[in-house]
């Protein structure tokens, strides 16, 4: 795979150097290859395929072809592998560097794309949801782990570099996902080069929420399933109750607490987001409660 300026390589003395936070303020995202290794991957990946566990919360939604892409979401790390996964300093600890300051777990999921079947996501920005969830600030991040490889043919993820620059632009509000006025996401287009981040399991991609992102359908014999984790600064606390938490204390826990963990499917405190039960279909803002 391409070496990208904003690429970086995980060991055990990693840290946000002043070059990483230049190129993620430059950029609006870095890579950390082989953030997991071979055990702590093989170990997740048992966790999220288990039948006990967190596949018993799975439904599914249709991009705008009706081609499905089947998720788990939830609001609270837990105590679970995936949990320890979301609390670690690798995860969280580097999120909190490369935002200047302490986060809180806004909420993780499993983006999972079938072979032959898995939907596409519209360009969109995380925040242009998030502000409708009385979020004042994009003082917010997502990190991007997949189990499976994640590449061009079955919908990797697709960024336009520094576009978090441009700030919020206004979403297109279907009853289920939320798609960027397309005419500033072409005029972006124009200043910037669309990036297909492919990535091996394991890998990471740590992006801000203004950054302007998408993926294409899975038309391959490859699935494509990926972890993510959502984090909100803790000086960011929402303004009004919605479907994610407000300003919750992170308990983080040592990289050593992903190979240590040994409750893989225990899903206890994690509050699960499902159509029907709460509010995570997103309807436009003079429609939100």
């Amino acid at each position: 795979m391409p070496s990208l300026r904003q690429e970086f390589r995980f060991n055990d003395d990693f840290t946000v150097t002043p070059e990483i936070k230049q190129k993620f303020d430059e950029y609006g995202y870095i890579i950390v290859r082989g953030l997991l290794d071979k055990e702590e991957l093989e170990l997740i990946t048992k966790a999220i395929e288990s039948p006990d566990g967190l596949q018993k919360q799975r439904y599914s939604l249709n991009d705008p072809e009706q081609r499905p892409i089947d998720r788990v979401i939830w609001n609270h790390p837990g105590n679970d592998i995936t949990g320890m996964l979301a609390r670690s300093e690798k995860v969280a600890g580097t999120s909190e560097q490369l935002m200047g300051g302490e986060v809180y777990h806004y909420h993780s999921k499993l983006m999972m794309k079938e072979a032959k079947t898995g939907g596409r996501h519209m360009w969109h920005q995380d925040y242009g949801y998030w502000y409708h969830n009385g979020c004042l600030r994009p003082d917010m991040m997502t990190v991007f782990i997949p189990v499976d490889p994640c590449v061009k043919a079955n919908g990797c993820l697709e960024i336009l570099p520094g576009s978090h620059k441009y700030g919020r632009i206004e979403h297109k509000f279907g009853t289920i996902l939320a798609e960027a006025d397309l005419e500033r996401v072409e005029a972006i287009k124009q200043q910037t080069s669309l990036v297909y981040v492919e990535m091996d399991p394991g890998d990471a991609v740590f992006f801000h929420c203004n950054i302007l992102h998408s993926s294409g359908p899975n038309n391959s014999d490859l699935r494509r399933w990926v972890f993510l984790s959502a984090y909100n600064k803790a000086t960011n606390n929402p303004v009004k109750k919605h479907h994610h938490p407000f300003y919750t204390p992170l308990k983080k826990v040592l990289n050593d607490a992903i190979r240590k963990c040994t409750v893989l499917t225990d899903i206890t405190g994690k509050e699960f987001i499902t159509p029907g039960t709460n509010s995570y279909i997103i309807k436009p803002p003079e429609e939100q409660p």
